[in-house]
C-alpha cells in the first residue's frame, strides 16, 4: 500500500511555495521598481546639488535578494508557528470539557474505569489523539490493570514528559529558520563588502558611488535580517510558552479530575 504523506509536511511545503510567490510578487511589482526610481532620482539630485543628502527609504533598504529571502523565511516561519498555535488552541479547548464526570464525594474504583472511559472514547477520532484524552485513557487502563494509584500517577507524568519533548522537537524547523535568517543577512554583508573592495580603485580616483552603494547592500541586509530574527524569536518563544502551559495544564487536569478520586 502507498504510504500517505503527513498533513503537516504537505502544509509546510505549500506554505513555503505560497510565501515565495507572495514575497517575490511584492518585490517585482512594488519594491524594486520604487527602489530603482528613488535611486535614479537621488542620483539626479546629487549631480545637481553636491550638498544634497539622500534620505533613507524603506524600498532601498529591503530591495536586495538577501532581504527578499529573509522575508520569505519570515512568512514561512510565521505560517508554521500559526499551524502549531492552532493545534495548541484546539487541544486547550478539550481542557474545558468534563471528561470525567464525578459527583462530589464519589471515588473511582478499578471496576468503574470502563464506565468512565466511555465519554473519552466517544470523542471524535481527531480529538482522541490529543494529549488530554490519551493521558486519561492510559491512566484509566493502567488503574484497571495494576490497581496502583502511584503507578497511574507515574504513567501520567511520563506521557506529559514525552509530549513536552515531542512538541519541543517539532520546533526544530522553526529554530533552523530563525538561525538561517541572520546567516543570510551576513551573506549579504559579505557580498556587499566584496563588491566594495572590487571597486576600491574607483574610490582612489574619487568615484565613491559604487563603493557606498555596495556598503549599503552590506549594512542593509544585516539590519533587515537581525530585525526579522528578533521578531521570529519572540513569536517562537511565545509559542513554546503556550505549548509548555498546555502540557502542565493537562497534567494538572489529570491530577485534580482523576488521580485524586482514585481509590483501591
Amino acid at each position: 500500500m502507498t504510504r500517505q504523506l503527513p498533513v503537516e509536511f504537505i502544509y509546510q511545503l505549500f506554505s513555503l511555495i505560497i510565501s515565495v510567490i507572495i514575497v517575490h510578487g511584492v518585490y517585482v511589482s512594488i519594491v524594486r521598481p520604487n527602489a530603482t526610481a528613488l535611486l535614479e532620482e537621488q542620483a539626479i539630485q546629487i549631480n545637481a546639488n553636491p550638498d544634497y543628502v539622500p534620505e533613507r527609504s524603506t524600498y532601498i533598504v529591503i530591495r536586495d535578494f538577501e532581504q527578499e529571502s529573509c522575508f520569505i523565511l519570515m512568512l514561512w516561519a510565521m505560517s508554521l508557528m500559526g499551524y502549531k498555535a492552532m493545534q495548541s488552541v484546539q487541544q486547550r479547548k478539550i481542557l474545558q470539557l468534563d471528561l470525567i464526570p464525578l459527583a462530589q464525594g464519589i471515588s473511582i474504583l478499578p471496576e468503574d474505569t470502563r464506565e468512565y472511559s466511555r465519554p473519552i472514547q466517544a470523542l471524535p477520532e481527531s480529538q482522541q489523539g490529543f494529549l488530554l484524552p490519551r493521558t486519561l485513557l492510559t491512566a484509566l487502563h493502567r488503574f484497571r490493570s495494576t490497581r496502583n494509584i502511584q503507578d497511574v500517577s507515574s504513567s501520567v507524568r511520563a506521557i506529559c514528559d514525552s509530549e513536552s519533548d515531542r512538541l519541543d522537537s517539532e520546533l526544530s524547523m522553526i529554530r533552523y529558520i530563525a538561525w538561517a535568517i541572520p546567516s543570510i543577512g551576513f551573506l549579504g554583508t559579505v557580498r556587499g563588502i566584496g563588491q566594495a573592495l572590487g571597486q576600491a580603485h574607483k574610490a582612489v580616483q574619487g568615484d565613491i558611488a559604487g563603493v557606498t552603494q555596495s556598503l549599503g547592500i552590506a549594512f542593509n541586509s544585516t539590519f533587515v535580517a537581525l530585525l526579522i530574527s528578533i521578531v521570529i524569536m519572540f513569536l517562537m518563544h511565545q509559542l513554546q510558552l503556550a505549548q509548555e502551559r498546555l502540557v502542565l495544564d493537562a497534567e494538572d487536569y489529570c491530577d485534580n479530575r482523576l488521580i485524586r478520586h482514585l481509590q483501591t
